[in-house]
């Protein structure tokens, strides 16, 4: 047993080997990962797509090959499309799937899915389609669903739907692409990051079109964005301080 796929329509991943523990992310239907060590009821794992590492309840999993991990993972671009999707399950059961699952993990589950999904996309437009059915989602350190997500959950999975596939935390998200001096720049679509007073980056979010930006800050929302920073616009105040735009296609 050295890989795994999450066959739930989502698994918590923990800090530490205890459902007490932060929930510092999510496993999605489809996605895959490789376990590390194990511990009682629960296993340490890497996930492929992104390399982040956590604990989850060895319940929730089912065992799979490496190379249909590898396959799944890399090779596959079919994510839901919609807020709430569903399989038919070898039991002839519905089950829930959540925008981003990867539903083209179904054929090797033995499930059947019907539904639409996205492949992958070059057009930003496709990246701000994608985007707006997250708004209003609640925010939830840790979270990549509707249900609740954070931050650099929203932009991976926008980016993810899309078949571009970024780092989970905003700090690492910061690392890649082309950095743009200006917002007059950037695309909509691109990436503004924005960090603390000692300098480190604890948010990002989606550039829109006419200086707006759409990010997760108590709720998936879109505020005013300048060369300070964000404009919330129900406090009247600058909320986060701008630090750096990247364009990542």
């Amino acid at each position: 047993m050295e890989y795994g796929i999450c066959n739930l329509s989502i698994v918590p991943i923990r800090s530490n080997n205890s459902h007490k523990s932060e929930l510092i992310s999510q496993l999605l239907y489809g996605d895959c990962f490789k376990l590390l060590a194990e511990e009682k009821d629960w296993i340490k794992i890497i996930t492929l797509s992104d390399e982040y590492t956590g604990w989850i309840d060895k319940k929730q999993f089912v065992d799979i090959r490496k190379d249909i991990a590898e396959e799944i993972s890399f090779n596959t671009n079919s994510y839901s499309n919609r807020l709430i999707n569903y399989i038919e399950t070898s039991e002839n059961k519905l089950a829930c799937l959540l925008l981003g699952s990867n539903v083209g993990a179904c054929k090797y589950l033995g499930h059947k899915f019907d539904g639409p999904f996205q492949s992958k996309s070059n057009k930003k437009s496709d990246l701000l389609k994608t985007a707006s059915l997250y708004l209003n989602s609640p925010y939830l350190w840790g979270g990549k669903t509707p249900i609740g997500i954070d931050c650099s959950g929203l932009t991976q999975m926008t980016y993810r739907i899309n078949g571009h596939f970024i780092p989970r935390d905003a700090s690492l998200q910061s690392s890649i692409g082309e950095t743009l001096s200006f917002i007059d720049e950037s695309q909509a679509g691109d990436l503004a990051f924005f960090d603390d007073d000692e300098g480190k980056i604890i948010h990002v979010g989606i550039l829109l079109e006419n200086n707006y930006i759409l990010h997760s800050h108590g709720k998936v929302r879109i505020d005013r964005i300048d060369q300070t920073g964000i404009y919330n616009l129900e406090t009247k105040k600058h909320s986060h301080k701008l630090r750096i735009i990247k364009k990542i296609f």
